[in-house]
């Protein structure tokens, strides 16, 4: 299991237990978090981005070619941004901080 510290555009934690092989994007929407995720998941919208904090970064599987392109393409997008809807949690990993962007 990963614990999940979702962090509001208002700074609010909700916290989230997920297990191995979950995918971020569904994490986040049963914890009741504002994320989209319109096109379902096909990386065709970036209305599930997020920002992981950097101390997490590194635990994540690295982001394809086409969602930097796609990121590039996010306002406000920086160098912590992923599209929730590409993370899937790897074994492992205890514990994760995602903030919510505007």
């Amino acid at each position: 299991m990963t614990r999940i510290a979702f962090v509001g555009p208002d700074g609010r934690v909700t916290d989230a237990d997920a297990a191995t092989g979950a995918r971020l994007l569904d994490v986040a929407q049963a914890a009741g978090q504002p994320l989209e995720g319109t096109c379902g998941g096909e990386m065709a919208c970036a209305t599930c981005h997020v920002l992981i904090d950097a101390a997490d970064l590194a635990s994540l599987p690295l982001p394809s070619a086409e969602e930097e392109d796609l990121l590039d393409l996010v306002p406000g997008a920086r160098r912590f941004s992923r599209l929730a809807c590409q993370i899937v949690l790897p074994a492992g990993l205890e514990q994760l901080t995602v903030r919510v962007p505007r």
